[in-house]
């Protein structure tokens, strides 16, 4: 059996930036072991497979880590959907369109808008309303982290799990400095998770110093670009990816949680974040948020992606 793959490079406009996804447009023929083989031979943070709806929404979308399957993902949808209307599977269209994926976590709605050339910019909205658990011990987190108490700031929030499908231990530290020394320390890492609700996938992040991405350390800035708001990095090494160049499930659980500790009851919130600068896959996603009489009413993430391979799996 022959089955059709296509990759392409998310949250970036360059290719070989951004994040590296595998899509099977079509995987009506694949069990679930043999959707595991292939993730684990591309070896991507994630692949996805799409199969037809079975509950009202437009495409079926399974994704896999490495490691596993998981219920929801950020830059998946969004490449996922950029190929799709690549090839043509969305129809013509000039003006945005939404094509909804049914996932585990539930119904994952994508705007997709085209950008000229023949590309596109995709932006999904979380499948979940935003949930938070209760604070973790700083001493712990920094170990996980391989750095020390001082580095983690906790005058917003004290390091937390947050979710809108997917969850991630969200962590601010002071700097891009101590975001660069950051590194995944297994067994720091296993002790978190022995804490039982804590999740060992952790993402870390920090504000941009002074609003200009040029200003830190080992970061540059792009013309023509305005510069991030938070620079980031995420460590998920027990699912199979020991560091993710961008990462749109964690970074809206990111923008869920900053709206949520925004002090305003109605707002519209808006932050660009870059990823990936240290693994020199420079990636820029797109995050806002909707609060709405004191709550969370909407999360979403989006950005552009552009694609690299296509070909056939011999199974």
């Amino acid at each position: 059996m022959r089955v059709r793959y296509v990759t392409c490079d998310v949250f970036t406009d360059t290719r070989f930036g951004g994040n590296p996804l595998a899509v099977v447009p079509d995987a009506r023929d694949l069990s679930t072991a043999q959707m595991q083989a292939i993730t684990r031979e591309f070896n991507y943070s994630e692949s996805t497979f799409v199969l037809p709806p079975e509950r009202g929404g437009d495409r079926r979308v399974r994704i896999f880590t490495p490691a596993r399957e998981v219920p929801f993902a950020g830059h998946p949808n969004v490449g996922t959907a950029f190929v799709l209307a690549r090839l043509g599977a969305l129809g013509p269209f000039d003006e945005p369109c939404t094509v909804v994926f049914e996932e585990a976590a539930g119904d994952v709605p994508v705007e997709v808008t085209p950008v000229g050339d023949g590309l596109f910019s995709c932006e999904l909205r979380a499948p979940e309303p935003l949930s938070v658990g209760p604070d973790v011990p700083v001493d712990l987190v920094a170990a996980a982290l391989g750095l020390d108490p001082v580095d983690v700031v906790t005058r917003t929030h004290a390091p937390r799990v947050a979710s809108v499908g997917l969850p991630f231990m969200v962590v601010e530290v002071a700097g891009f400095r101590a975001l660069a020394r950051a590194r995944a320390d297994l067994g720091a890492l296993e002790r978190l998770a022995a804490l039982g609700a804590v999740t060992p996938d952790i993402h870390v992040y920090t504000h941009a110093p002074g609003g200009q991405v040029g200003s830190a350390p080992g970061a540059s800035a792009v013309p023509g670009l305005v510069p991030p708001d938070l620079h980031a990095r995420m460590f998920a090494p027990f699912d199979g990816v020991p560091e993710d160049p961008a990462t749109g499930s964690a970074n809206a659980a990111l923008a869920g949680l900053l709206a949520a500790l925004d002090p305003r009851a109605d707002a519209e919130l808006r932050w660009t974040i870059a990823q990936g600068v240290q693994m020199g896959r420079p990636s820029r996603l797109e995050a806002r948020a909707h609060k709405r009489s004191g709550e969370v009413a909407g999360v979403w993430i989006g950005g552009q992606s552009v694609p690299v391979a296509e070909g056939v799996i011999e199974i």
